[in-house]
């Protein structure tokens, strides 16, 4: 519907797109849809391969052998996460390191609602945090702005971020408050 709405406003009201230039932003849209479909389905079927091999299994056992202490292991997770996120899409990640994962925070007692947050917040992290973060590039494409007087400015909020990632990783009030309120536990 917002795709929907903003054409129309675009087309009719602003007049910002001619009609001549709607042929070349549809093919433009396929490409790019396209290019993420591939991505997620590439990475559907690792997903699938990782499972069937059982390496999510040897990889928690891995983990659980490295260390008994849950604030060590989850902090590793999320160090892995947050470098994950600096270079790879969200959405492959998600389902590529879902299944890694999961069965680890299982074994340490975490929820996997609490753990859907944490990892979302890592991915997201990543997506503004260079060498990569495709979010931070777009923004400052976007304004204008060098990437460099960018990444100064955000520094504060950097920290706020990582405190918030910290309290949602090893407070679960934090990310299970709203699922307990709505009776969804």
């Amino acid at each position: 519907m917002a795709v929907i709405y903003a054409f129309v406003l675009a087309v009719f009201i602003y007049r910002s797109i001619k009609p001549s230039q709607i042929m070349g932003i549809l093919t433009d849209t396929a490409v790019m849809t396209t290019i993420v479909m591939l991505i997620i389905g590439a990475s559907s079927v690792l997903s699938f391969v990782l499972s069937f091999t059982g390496l999510p299994q040897a990889i928690s056992s891995l983990m659980l052998g490295i260390s008994d202490n849950k604030i060590v292991i989850l902090l590793i997770i999320n160090l892995i996460l947050l470098i994950v996120g600096t270079f790879m899409d969200m959405a492959p990640a998600l389902l590529i390191f879902t299944p890694i994962f999961l069965p680890v925070v299982k074994n340490l007692g975490m929820e996997p609602i609490q753990f859907g947050i944490m990892m979302i917040m890592n991915l997201a992290i990543g997506t503004i945090t260079p060498p990569v973060g495709s979010v931070l590039f777009v923004g400052c494409s976007v304004a204008h702005l060098p990437v460099e007087d960018v990444i100064k400015q955000l520094l504060p909020y950097f920290l706020a971020i990582v405190a918030g990632l910290l309290l949602v990783t090893f407070v679960p009030a934090f990310s299970m408050w709203l699922p307990g309120v709505l009776g969804l536990l």
